[in-house]
């Protein structure tokens, strides 16, 4: 086995224990998060990222195998373009429903003063 070979093993497997973190906290934020809006960044956050994470690992392994598929690469796109509009429809509906989610101005006053 070549020297690349060993690397894209090891970004692979980097690539893997990355997704692997991202989907446990996005998954553990979903859990634990009391309120709606802040529940809605678990899975849309870090759980995207742990997914595309493995996505991407799976493309470089079979990339580099000699086998190279556009189908990793199709489900990351549509993943990490439909994650956001999603999550932002959500929170569109639940601000429609119940205004009184809102949260209210930062402190300190307006960010120009």
């Amino acid at each position: 086995m070549s020297t690349l070979a060993y690397a894209a093993d090891a970004a692979a497997a980097l690539l893997l224990l990355a997704g692997a973190l991202f989907a446990l906290v996005g998954s553990w934020g979903l859990v634990k998060l009391g309120t709606f809006l802040k529940r809605l960044h678990g899975p849309t956050k870090s759980t995207t990222l742990g997914v595309g994470c493995v996505l991407v690992a799976s493309m470089t392994h079979f990339a580099l195998r000699g086998t190279p598929s556009a189908h990793e690469l199709l489900i990351t796109l549509c993943l990490f373009l439909t994650a956001p509009v999603s999550a932002h429809l959500m929170v569109k509906a639940a601000l429609h429903l119940d205004p009184k989610i809102r949260p209210g101005p930062p402190p300190g006053g307006p960010a120009g003063d």
